[in-house]
């Protein structure tokens, strides 16, 4: 059992920023297999996924740079950050001028991270350990980076969010090419060349879109 989860993430990490928000800091792994592979290890024997939380994934990245350049779609709004990670999109958000930023994970030290890094960026998000999917709180925009690497999941979640959508929210996904990308509900935004570790993505840049669910 890990008993200080804030001091396991500032030993596993260091502070830094990712490429597309470099005015953003955060607690990241420095993205060698080496450090994925002790910290998974430990995480491991809690029973607990891999450290998704110490790394900013390129669709996150895209969302923050997005609402970061595009602040009238957060200004004012109460903001969902799903399946945070480190939280980039809901700190990016919270930058932009969200009056109110939740953060969903269910992943309790991604919920620890995500904490962290919005103290990191002098900005407060309301980070909780939940599956939120199927829930409406309603939220005016929800955010969702890299969530459709996975077959019966994305669909799940893709049904929640086009629900969503049909009732007045602002869905923005943040995408770089995963496999189940549900593209025929989607309509592209923006598109961003996203330094990637190579160790991690299997090459050194990838192709970032952010899509808004349409129609």
């Amino acid at each position: 059992m890990i008993a200080d989860p804030e001091r396991f993430i500032a030993e596993h990490t260091r502070i830094a920023s990712a490429p597309l928000v470099p005015e953003l800091n955060f607690h990241l792994a420095d993205e060698t297999i080496a450090i994925w592979q002790s910290t998974e290890e430990a995480l491991g024997r809690q029973g607990l996924p891999p450290p998704f939380w110490a790394f900013a994934w390129a669709g996150g990245q895209a969302l923050a740079r997005y609402v970061m350049d595009n602040p009238d779609i957060v200004a004012g709004r109460h903001v969902l950050d799903f399946a945070c990670g480190c939280a980039v999109a809901g700190i990016g958000a919270a930058r932009a001028g969200a009056a109110r930023v939740e953060a969903s994970e269910i992943d309790p030290f991604a919920v620890i991270a995500a904490r962290a890094n919005a103290a990191l960026n002098g900005v407060e998000i309301m980070a909780e350990e939940a599956d939120l999917i199927g829930t409406d709180r309603g939220w005016d925009v929800v955010l969702a980076g890299d969530v459709f690497y996975e077959g019966p999941g994305a669909q799940r979640i893709a049904g929640w969010l086009d629900s969503l959508h049909a009732r007045g929210c602002t869905v923005l996904i943040g995408d770089p090419g995963r496999t189940f990308l549900p593209k025929d509900r989607l309509e592209a935004l923006a598109r961003y060349d996203t330094p990637v570790s190579r160790d991690l993505e299997d090459k050194d840049v990838r192709l970032a879109r952010v899509w808004r669910f349409a129609g």
